[in-house]
């Protein structure tokens, strides 16, 4: 099976970041792994954006043309998230940054408050981290299991003591999927 995910939004959310932790997630799961991310040259505010394709089997490009769902953390992110998803695809958007519904109808929606859960957890710095765990909840693509972990082999000692954070939003993230859809 392979699921393709893009993630889009500007410098200094944490995109680039997001995708690197789900395809270390993927690779630590045993699957095969692509990740391709793109950013403007501003240090804050530019447009970013990364693609990962998780696989059982190897992967002929690493570019996601069609992904099968797509995270929209930003409004100016709206319009090529939508277009670019595939039929049946699932969009997810950070509605506290993107007020325009999306148009599509043959998609599906989930609009998740991802600033506002993360402002609650500490700070907007974590709302990547509900993504992510928003974005494993809606798809199955990885798993959060022993995440504690795989995140501290991902991120530098000097980062550890951050990891308790982020798993608690990652966990806000699965939730706030539970809640909306129970």
């Amino acid at each position: 099976m392979t699921i393709k995910a893009f993630f889009a939004g500007f410098g200094g959310q944490g995109i680039v970041s997001l995708g690197q932790i789900w395809a270390y997630l993927a690779m630590r799961q045993g699957k095969k792994v692509s990740f391709f991310p793109s950013y403007g040259a501003e240090k804050r505010g530019g447009h970013s954006q990364a693609g990962v394709v998780v696989s059982d089997e190897e992967i002929a490009s690493p570019l996601v043309t069609c992904p099968d769902s797509v995270l929209v953390m930003d409004g100016a992110s709206l319009e090529l998230g939508e277009r670019s998803l595939k039929q049946g695809g699932i969009l997810l958007v950070n509605s506290s940054l993107v007020k325009e519904r999306p148009k599509r109808k043959d998609i599906r929606v989930v609009m998740l408050d991802l600033q506002n859960i993360a402002l609650g957890l500490g700070g907007a710095r974590f709302a990547n981290m509900v993504a992510l765990g928003a974005m494993a909840r809606l798809t199955g693509a990885v798993m959060l299991k022993n995440i504690e972990a795989i995140l501290t082999k991902f991120f530098p000692p000097e980062k550890h003591k951050f990891i308790p954070d982020n798993v608690r939003a990652i966990e806000a993230g699965w939730n706030a999927v539970d809640a909306i859809t129970a």
